[in-house]
């Protein structure tokens, strides 16, 4: 047994390390764009946003409501993939997928408020969130979410609005 594992390591050597390189950057890559999100998340805290489809929010004087968008594309990385495939032959929780998934919400939803913000709204309403597979192994995600975005006057959190550039 530990003759076939070293002769394996031997005429493997090179798939094995671009392997191991592959998934410890892939690994930080992730951790890095979570990071940013968490912060891009708490700057952006004073944006509400509701699925509310119906909602009557108290406007500001000569403010009409927009529509916000935000959307990305986000793929894994292949080691995580193989990952994956192994732990779907066992019947495993995959979650390279959960994670994969969850990053593009979050990163369609933090551009969707980008936009907001940007053009000097606090409030996005008829929040809707879509996520579709673009390639057949799923690897790749495209999440959109899209609201009307509005400046009302009973959000306390609100910074004033930015000014056109």
């Amino acid at each position: 047994m530990l003759e076939w594992l070293l002769h394996f390591i031997l005429n493997n050597w090179l798939f094995i390390i671009l392997f191991a390189v592959g998934w410890f950057f892939g690994r930080r890559h992730e951790h890095s764009h979570l990071a940013d999100l968490e912060q891009t998340e708490k700057t952006l805290g004073h944006i509400i946003i509701s699925n509310e489809r119906f909602y009557k929010p108290e406007l500001a004087n000569n403010s009409q409501g927009e529509l916000v968008i935000g959307s990305v594309v986000i793929a894994q990385d292949y080691f995580k993939m193989i990952i994956a495939q192994i732990l779907n032959l066992f019947g495993k929780n995959l979650t390279t997928y959960e994670s994969l998934l969850d990053r593009a919400r979050r990163e369609a939803v933090v551009r969707m408020k980008l936009q907001a913000q940007y053009q000097g709204y606090n409030q996005i309403y008829g929040v809707r969130l879509e996520v579709t597979n673009i390639n057949q192994l799923g690897s790749m995600v495209e999440a959109i979410a899209y609201g009307t975005a509005v400046y009302t006057v009973n959000n306390p959190k609100v910074p004033p609005p930015l000014r056109q550039s």
